[in-house]
């Protein structure tokens, strides 16, 4: 059995490193046909970009404004070029802000099958895809990648469990793509219902974090599930492999790491936020801060990958920060105040109950009307797409220190 993707992958690092910078001009140049790239870049001249340093001169896209610049210009804020018409995608996606994101036609658009490879599966196995395939990328982001390795998909989405169990006894995926949470909610469904789901013995997970602890639980069931890094925006970043050293970069993927709120690169081995330029003309992008934390590791992984590898997500560089695989923005809870004005301060507590995550919206008002609370809950799942508890506090008893997430969750 193939042990790599491909032989990029076992490249020669200074090779790798050289080949990304001279493709650097001709990105660039592309970006530039598009008027949002034009305008955020102003006057470079994309032939001089060809080195990291020259690169870090130019500024960094915060994934947070793509929200207010694609509404001042949609759909995509004028920074996809040569868009003669949204015909030219293969699907249309948004993501909680709203951010919308096209998808491209070519194969594996989100280059996924990558980590997918790396994780175990291989042509001729079945999979079940629990990712959400509404409105939002994950279920195709995932879809595409496993189809391009020859597997077989049940694209069956978040929740249903019972119905998640049928299929299972009837089909025998192989393989689960998903998040960690999901996959020990049907563990566990399983155990409680008697139900063998024992033909499941790789997975592939994103979208939530994946303690020690969590991880020993799945790998006491037989199962051996390996970690992704993507985005809905730009997709795969990095993967985990056989190694368990980090995580992998994945190839057409430059990535910087930057001390937060800046663009300035900082010493490897520095935690800072990561940021990414994609080579993908389609839908270039160039210096996108997503607001994660991580760190650049030293030497190559053992598993003969010769790539940069980093140590995974260490947090959010900014309040947003991701529930249940979905981020939540401080835009969104500032929506849930326009919509109730009976409420003053607004602080949403981000823990976790055993392995899952939630959510209590804490707000300050004078009312206690039982049927205010409920009204709230249920903005704070409209707009986010996650339920919440609501718990009501004194005016002025909030912490006044301009936090409006607060994450208190623990991987340790």
């Amino acid at each position: 059995m193939a042990e790599h993707f491909d032989a990029r992958e076992t490249r020669d690092p200074a090779a790798r490193e050289a080949d990304l910078l001279q493709r650097l001009p001709d990105l660039i140049a592309a970006a530039l046909t598009a008027p949002g790239w034009r305008q955020h870049l102003g006057a470079v001249d994309a032939a001089s970009i060809t080195s990291r340093a020259a690169l870090a001169r130019l500024p960094v896209l915060r994934k947070g404004d793509l929200i207010g610049l694609q509404q001042a210009a949609p759909p995509f804020g004028g920074f996809v070029p040569g868009l003669p018409s949204l015909a030219a995608f293969g699907r249309l996606f948004t993501s909680p802000g709203p951010i919308f994101e096209p998808e491209g036609r070519h194969d594996d658009p989100w280059r996924s099958g990558r980590a997918l490879f790396a994780a175990g599966l291989r042509a001729g196995d079945v999979v079940l895809n629990t990712f959400s395939y509404h409105l939002t990328p994950g279920g195709f982001l995932l879809d595409t990648g496993a189809r391009a390795i020859g597997c077989a998909v049940i694209p069956a989405g978040p929740g249903n469990t019972e119905q998640q169990l049928d299929i299972i006894g009837h089909l025998k995926p192989s393989a689960y793509v998903g998040t960690p949470d999901f996959l020990k909610i049907l563990c566990d469904a399983a155990d409680k219902a008697g139900r063998d789901i024992s033909c499941i013995r790789r997975a592939a997970v994103s979208g939530a974090a994946f303690p020690p602890s969590l991880q020993a639980q799945i790998r006491e069931r037989g199962i051996d599930a390996y970690q992704m890094y993507a985005t809905a925006d730009l997709g795969l970043i990095a993967f985990e492999t056989p190694a368990r050293q980090g995580m992998v970069l994945a190839e057409d993927v430059l990535l910087e790491i930057v001390r937060p709120g800046t663009g300035d690169p900082v010493p490897e081995g520095e935690v800072g936020e990561v940021v990414v330029t994609s080579f993908d003309h389609h839908h270039p992008w160039i210096r996108l801060a997503l607001g994660d934390l991580t760190a650049v590791m030293p030497g190559a992984s053992t598993c003969g990958r010769t790539n940069t590898r980093i140590k995974g997500w260490m947090g959010r560089a900014d309040q947003t920060t991701k529930v249940k695989g979905m981020f939540v923005r401080p835009e969104q809870l500032a929506e849930v105040g326009r919509r109730h004005p009976e409420l003053a301060r607004l602080r949403l507590v981000v823990g976790r109950q055993g392995e899952t995550d939630v959510m209590t919206l804490h707000a300050e008002t004078a009312s206690t009307d039982d049927s205010l609370a409920a009204a709230v809950a249920e903005t704070l799942r409209t707009v986010t797409k996650l339920g919440g508890r609501v718990e009501f506090a004194a005016p002025g008893s909030l912490a006044n220190d301009g936090k409006v997430i607060e994450d208190r969750r623990s991987y340790t």
